[in-house]
């Protein structure tokens, strides 16, 4: 086999990797059966960046160990990451940039940790499980930008299922299905981060299935616009989505059932004060009124993007959301 410079600059250790990926063929390569590419926010031109396109031009490796999996993650250099089996870390473990994470073949699950991202850029998570996180799953952090989280399951962290925080901006989270989670979705950490946030946290939420999770669907500080639409929100118990310290969050074409409060805004949340909702063409079927407030900015302005109605979002996300359904 010819190996290309960037190839034989990586450690020994990931290039015994990198050749059992590439015996492996094109059968270890998942098939995309939703998006080929990052969309939303994630897929927008800015900060040095035309998009994200994580381990793209790198070399391919499969990591079915712990010690595998954090050595690939802690390259310098952009890498697909294939990850295989169940592979158990601790705490939250950092992703440099330039990354596709994705699991291939038969219940690919990370348990016991996560992911943190800090000052990381283009990074790819899909068709994972985590399982018992013992603090955030996935963390995008300290002004990270570029990143996809697309096509995971959620189950029972310790704290939250994906944060997106510090002046972290240009996220897409799709596909991805939170299984009776507490706290799925915190944009921005605290009331006084507005020197870090405002200006910053775009993110775009959609088809995702927020399935009995209990709150935080999610819940925003500061950041403009967060886009949610076309998931289904299904028996949260506390709430669905919450605008708050002037966040400004657009809801559309999204399917609420039994959810007593699908959006707070113009009266806060708790100990955090108001933010702006604008709601649109979204179907509340045995839930209450969405709260909504002010005006907020256009997505449209950053991407384009394609609508399904909301009557079919329930069929069509628990169809396709989670990992395995790619």
């Amino acid at each position: 086999m010819r190996l290309d410079p960037l190839w034989t600059a990586l450690p020994a250790s990931v290039m015994a990797m990198v050749l059992v990926a590439s015996s492996a063929g094109s059968a270890a390569q998942p098939s995309d059966g939703f998006a080929a590419a990052a969309d939303g926010f994630a897929s927008v031109a800015a900060l040095g960046l035309s998009g994200t396109t994580g381990g793209a031009g790198g070399p391919t490796v499969v990591v079915d160990t712990s010690d595998e999996l954090l050595e690939t993650i802690d390259t310098i250099g952009p890498m697909t990451i294939q990850v295989s089996g169940r592979i158990t870390i601790s705490s939250k473990q950092g992703v440099r940039p330039h990354k596709t994470i994705v699991g291939v073949g038969a219940a690919p699950t990370i348990a016991g940790g996560g992911f943190d991202l800090y000052r990381s850029y283009n990074v790819i998570v899909r068709n994972l499980t985590f399982v018992d996180a013992e603090d955030d799953a996935i963390n995008v952090g300290r002004e990270s930008h570029h990143v996809w989280i697309d096509h995971n399951t959620f189950v029972s962290p310790v704290d939250g299922s994906i944060d997106v925080v510090r002046g972290a901006d240009y996220v897409t989270v799709s596909w991805n299905h939170f299984a009776t989670t507490d706290k799925s979705m915190l944009i921005s950490h605290s009331d006084g981060a507005a020197s870090t946030d405002v200006g910053h946290l775009k993110v775009t939420i959609h088809h995702n299935f927020f399935d009995r999770s209990r709150q935080r669907h999610p819940r925003v500080r500061f950041g403009e616009p967060v886009h949610v639409y076309n998931n289904y929100f299904l028996d949260n118990a506390l709430y669905g989505v919450a605008s708050t310290m002037n966040g400004g969050v657009l809801v559309e074409g999204n399917y609420f059932s039994g959810v007593p409060f699908p959006c707070f805004s113009a009266s806060g949340y708790a100990d955090s004060g108001p933010g702006r909702l604008v709601q649109r063409d979204n179907l509340f079927v045995g839930s209450g009124p969405c709260e909504v407030a002010g005006s907020v900015a256009e997505p449209r302005v950053w991407y384009a993007y394609t609508m399904d109605s909301a009557a079919v979002v329930p069929a069509r996300v628990t169809a396709g959301a989670g990992a395995g359904r790619l």
